[in-house]
């Protein structure tokens, strides 16, 4: 069994829902640049490639044997369990597949909020001015992200 089976049934790592941006090294900038991948300076002048990312095509990095160190070296929480036997590849695809459904739920729960945000990463920015159900789909989806995936990556504040 390929653990890259897992990833390609997920992607949430790439399309912005666990992170909002990759730390780039200063090295790797020029190449994805040159791929036409958008690249941002943060404010403390450092670059990042951010989330979503452009190179993601469904679920498959289309920049997978160029992709930032960061990129190589992170696995996720539910990747780690696989690959060290702790849970079956099904098991695993159905975790992905709840986390799938809650982040939907997140989207359903916005769509009725006329001008409102519509994605997770708009809702978490706009946290405190939900309405209700869709704070509490938020919240849920999110601790469910933080147990099975982030792991020690999680989210700060």
């Amino acid at each position: 069994m390929s653990l890259s089976t897992l990833c390609l049934h997920c992607g949430m790592c790439c399309d912005g829902t666990l992170f909002t941006h990759v730390p780039l090294q200063p090295n790797e900038s020029a190449s994805l640049t040159q791929r036409g991948l958008p690249l941002t300076a943060r404010e403390d002048g450092t670059v990042v490639l951010p989330q979503p990312c452009a190179a993601l095509n469904g679920r498959c990095c289309t920049v997978y044997t160029e992709r930032p160190e960061a990129c190589r070296r992170y696995r996720c929480q539910l990747l780690n369990a696989l690959a060290e036997g702790e849970v079956s590849l099904d098991e695993a695809k159905g975790v992905v597949d709840a986390a799938h459904a809650r982040v939907e739920a997140v989207t359903r729960a916005l769509s009725p909020m006329e001008g409102g945000p519509s994605s997770l990463r708009q809702a978490r920015a706009a946290a405190a001015t939900l309405e209700p159900q869709a704070r509490e789909a938020l919240t849920q989806a999110e601790a469910f992200l933080d147990r099975h995936f982030r792991g020690r990556f999680r989210r700060s504040g």
